[in-house]
């Protein structure tokens, strides 16, 4: 339970960061101030008032920004750990990129498609920043919470001369510190 607590906030941290780093360039060369780019997320579930808001609505903003994060990645947790079949494509080579190749624009899609619209009452609109979001999305969002969720240390090296059968030995007696 402890392993999958670390992958989780593993995930939805690093993707909170890095989305928000990658939001915060895009609202840069859009134009737009980082402050509105915040409130722009607090006013998506709370209304247009939290864009008239100060340093509270930004606030609010960024901690929804990150449990979205950490929603999304327990979402992708429960399926990597219950779902033979995406492990072993998340384990095969290239195998973290293809799944957040998919992952990351499905996010997207639905955030952007169902997500937003059901809580704002409007249509979506496809534009190019539309399809700038949804490559990036592969990056930004699927890259991060596929390699945090999936991530785990390499086995300890086996020490010259060690014979499996002493190893076995030592990791049952020392399962954290066999070989060493």
């Amino acid at each position: 339970m402890r392993v999958l607590l670390v992958r989780l906030l593993r995930a939805g941290l690093l993707t909170g960061v890095i989305d928000g780093l990658w939001a915060i360039g895009l609202a840069m060369a859009y134009g737009r101030s980082i402050p509105r780019l915040w409130q722009g997320v607090a006013a998506v579930p709370f209304g247009e008032r939290m864009l008239d808001g100060g340093a509270a609505t930004v606030a609010l903003g960024i901690t929804l920004h990150f449990c979205v994060a950490l929603g999304w990645s327990a979402v992708f947790l429960l399926l990597f750990t219950r779902w033979r079949w995406l492990a072993g494509v998340v384990e095969s080579r290239s195998g973290r990129v293809k799944v957040a190749g998919v992952y990351g624009p499905l996010i997207w899609i639905v955030m952007s498609v169902l997500v937003i619209p059901a809580f704002t009452r409007t249509s979506p609109t496809v534009s190019y920043r539309w399809w700038i979001q949804l490559a990036g999305h592969m990056v930004f969002v699927g890259l991060p919470i596929v390699w945090g969720s999936t991530f785990s240390r390499p086995a300890p090296r086996r020490i010259l001369g060690e014979s499996n059968a002493e190893r076995s030995r030592l990791s049952a007696v020392h399962p954290a510190g066999a070989g060493k």
